[in-house]
């Protein structure tokens, strides 16, 4: 027995040491992983928290940290090593939750999470979004427009009238720092909702339809390379709560205008619905006045011979416009890391127009004839869009793959009867009669686009990015003229009737890459672009006859094709946390329009028309921005310089050319035409400020000043000169007992020089009060706009051949609106998704 236990014993002993020699040649044992799992959701709604952060600490060495985020169920999994942690589950401005000491020798379930509402925190989110606020990006500033009172019930043009670097003047044209040749990009891409032709669209869609605005004054290689003064881009609201919620506006006012609109959206783990929807009905009276002196007796045939040496109109407009816009898409989540997104723009416009314009004519100071012509215009237009975005993310640290599809189709069906009866007749000339015109345009334009974005992060402070876009347009416009001959009949004008078929096709490859250097992140990209512009003009006359009509060379079937690299360089220095300096360079293109090429005229009085030139060539820029932001507490300023060399750029001249008129006789008239001028150099600095003194105060304010050094020349005459001029616009915002708040908007835009002639400054003030009801679900607001009248452009103008004095208000009078707002689960407490909050921008990347 005893030599069997020895026995056992040492083939026991041989075994525990070749198992102990077998561990030590091995190597220590692998550490083992588990996984911890949850769900996080709100307590109150019991909805899942997408983006929700969760810290994992080792308790034993606390930089021993992991983590991740949640998905769209709410849902988490983390692998982490044995051992003893605490687990910190948070979500913005929610109440955080621990689990401390957690051991974890086995998967851990940690069940359902319900966050609260962390009452710390809400009131700084409610704050946050009462005031405009600025963000600085290495190609962009980024306003939040907040709750503006004076907007309330207005539309977008409104609303980017009060955003730093912007104005709008009194026709709703876009200027940014000055300089009207500015891209508008809906949601980061061109689109319906940016108007036919031009912008006239952002007078319908409602303010409320605004998150934010971005200025972008030294365009990446990303965009587009449309527009030398550089890109705003508007981006619309989409909430990403959870569960049904939205809200209704009713506005109305005087001048007579009224509409609704509704923001809803449905989203669920698995899709996310979403539209504006808006009906606008808007009656907006205006005025113009134009005293015209020239230099040598006129002989008018459409006066019968009339000899005159001095023309006042007296213009008043009476515009009726009705729109109904939709927008309606739905984002699906294919999976936790892609989705795609299909919506549908449509819009239909009926306009109709009533401009009556008293003529008095003159000869040696003495009144000769006064006529009054009527001319009612009615426009009709529907624009339908179709859009489809693609997402991939490969990783949660923006590596991702995004590809975009989007057609449109717009078309406009315009009509105008003009007649033009005699008042008075002090001259000569018996029985004067002007022949009644008749016009029809027709317009119709098909667009497509095709986009994908590749981004890939490279380490934590690198990230590259790649890219195509194109862009296929073509534009119709069918133009008809009918004049009244000697037997009282409409006949067509053969020489101005036309139809002009214009093509405008781009694509371009772009790479960028950017990184940090400590305190310095750059952010260097490069574009190619190919421009092609081709046109065909069908008319009854030849080319030949169409250059002597119109008084230059004219090619009626061209095809161009402009290539060009277009680098980007944009840097910013982080002297502190609170504090940088930015600076910026990009190369550009200006596009001419297809209204800027067709070389048939359009009238806006008789003795008045505009021309386009289909000489016009693309216009180039190259620019330099350099920028400073500092942030306090309670006060934010901000500050550019720059600089601006333009070439072949775009002006507009006056002269006195002789077309064709009824019975092929000729007639004298102004024309207002494009041409490309040697050289534009811009120069300008800004400073804003956003100041919070305290809870119930917010101050606003800004200044640009610039100067325009034109150079060049039009049909032999010299229009070089220098024009300095300057916009202010300052913004206080009272929030008073009883949860009413007042606010106040001034705008300042300071006399410029013209290339012939001079216009006045322009004054003008809105002010607003709201109120607060059914526990902050809704408000009411009433807004007064142009207080003092003063939003009217006066002008001198004058050339070899006339002086004139004018005068022209778009919109007459102060304007008056009530503007309720009822919101629906949409309480300021709600929260949007955590994505939403992150220094990203809409286009991926951080830079």
């Amino acid at each position: 027995m005893t030599n069997l236990r020895k026995a056992c014993l040492s083939l026991l002993l041989s075994l525990l040491t070749a198992f102990v020699l077998n561990l030590q040649a091995q190597g220590p044992a692998e550490p083992r992983e588990y996984t911890i799992t949850g769900k996080v959701i709100d307590d109150e709604l019991e909805v899942p928290l997408e983006y929700a952060t969760i810290s994992v600490i080792n308790t034993e060495n606390p930089e021993d940290l992991t983590g991740g985020v949640t998905n769209a169920q709410g849902e988490f999994s983390i692998e982490v090593e044995e051992g003893v942690y605490n687990i910190v589950v948070e979500f913005i401005s929610y109440e955080s939750k621990t689990f401390n000491n957690r051991t974890v020798n086995s998967d851990l379930n940690l069940g359902t999470i319900k966050l609260g509402l962390g009452s710390e925190n809400l009131d700084e989110v409610v704050v946050q979004a009462e005031t405009t606020q600025v963000d600085v990006r290495l190609d962009k500033k980024i306003y939040n427009i907040g709750k503006d009172l004076t907007t309330a019930g207005g539309t977008v043009n409104d609303a980017l009238n009060n955003v730093p670097s912007v104005s709008v003047d009194i026709e709703g044209g876009i200027s940014l720092r000055g300089n009207e040749n500015v891209r508008i990009l809906i949601n980061g891409r061109p689109s319906a909702m940016a108007g036919f032709g031009g912008t006239d669209v952002l007078g319908q869609l409602p303010a409320e339809a605004i998150e934010r605005v971005e200025v972008i004054t030294s365009p990446s290689a990303r965009y587009d390379a449309e527009g030398t003064a550089g890109i705003i881009n508007i981006i619309l609201r989409k909430k990403e709560t959870l569960g049904f919620n939205g809200s209704v506006t009713l506005n109305g006012g005087f001048p007579e205008n009224a509409g609704i609109n509704a923001n809803l959206n449905y989203r669920t783990d698995k899709f996310n619905l979403f539209t504006t929807t808006g009906y606008r009905y808007n009656e907006s009276p205006g005025s113009g006045f134009f005293d015209t002196r020239y230099f040598d007796v006129r002989n008018d045939p459409f006066l019968d011979g009339l000899t005159y040496d001095r023309n006042v109109e007296d213009r008043d407009y009476d515009r009726i416009n009705r729109g109904f816009n939709t927008n309606f898409g739905m984002e699906y989540y294919l999976s936790d890391m892609s989705s795609i997104t299909g919506a549908i723009f449509f819009r239909t416009g009926d306009d109709e127009d009533l401009t009556t314009n008293v003529n008095d004519y003159f000869l040696d100071g003495n009144p000769l004839l006064g006529s009054e012509r009527i001319e009612l215009e009615t426009e009709e237009d529907r624009s339908l869009q179709f859009s489809l975005n693609y997402i991939k993310r490969f990783d949660n640290e923006g590596h991702e793959l995004t590809a975009d599809f989007q057609f449109e189709d717009d078309s406009e069906e315009q009509a105008a009867f003009i007649r033009e009866p005699i008042v008075y007749n002090n001259s000569d000339i018996e029985n004067v009669e002007i022949p009644r015109e008749e016009t029809t345009t027709e317009e119709t334009q098909k667009e497509y686009l095709i986009q994908a974005d590749y981004v890939r992060p490279i380490g934590e402070e690198s990230q590259f990015e790649a890219g195509y876009r194109g862009t296929f347009e073509n534009e119709i416009t069918d133009y008809v003229l009918y004049q009244e001959n000697a037997n009282g009949e409409l006949v067509i004008n053969e020489n101005q009737t036309n139809v002009f078929d214009y093509t405008e096709n781009v694509q371009a490859l772009y790479t960028q890459y950017g990184t940090k250097f400590g305190d310095f992140s750059f952010l260097l990209g490069l574009r190619l672009e190919n421009t092609n512009l081709a046109g065909k003009i069908d008319s009854e006359l030849t080319e030949e006859e169409l250059e002597e009509e119109f008084s230059f060379d004219i090619d009626t079937d061209f095809d161009n094709n402009y290539l060009g690299l277009f680098p980007t360089l944009n840097v910013i220095y982080e002297i502190a946390e609170e504090e940088n300096i930015t600076l910026g360079y990009n190369r550009r293109i200006n596009r001419p329009r297809g209204w800027f090429i067709n070389p048939f005229p359009s009238r806006s009085s008789r003795n008045n028309i505009f021309q386009g030139n289909p000489n016009l060539r693309p216009a180039f820029s190259n620019a330099f921005d350099i920028g400073y932001l500092k942030r306090w507490e309670k006060l934010t300023l901000t500050g550019s310089v720059y600089y601006q060399r333009e070439t072949d750029a775009f002006e507009r001249v006056q002269e006195e050319v002789i077309i064709s008129g009824p019975n092929n006789t000729d007639i004298e008239v102004i024309r207002s035409i494009p041409f490309n001028l040697a050289t534009n150099d811009r120069t300008g600095a800004e400073i804003g400020a956003l100041y919070n003194p305290t809870d119930w105060l917010r101050l606003n304010g800004s200044v640009n000043f610039f100067q325009f050094k034109l150079d060049g020349e039009f049909n032999g005459v010299d229009y070089s000169q220098e024009n300095t001029s300057w916009f202010g616009r300052f913004s206080s915002k009272v929030t008073l007992p009883w949860k009413i708040d007042w606010q106040t908007n001034a705008f300042y835009r300071g006399a410029s020089d013209e290339v012939q002639g001079r216009q006045d400054g322009i004054l003008s003030v809105d002010m607003a009060l709201s109120k607060e009801l059914f526990n902050d679900n809704a408000t009411i607001s009433v807004n007064v706009r142009d207080i003092f009248n003063g939003r009217r452009r006066s002008s001198y103008t004058r050339t070899d051949f006339f002086e004139q004095d004018s005068e022209f208000q778009w919109r007459q009078g102060q304007n008056v609106n009530v503007s309720f707002i009822y919101r629906f689960n949409q309480q300021k407490k709600r929260q949007e998704r955590r994505g939403e909050d992150q220094d990203f921008d809409d286009e991926g990347g951080e830079f």
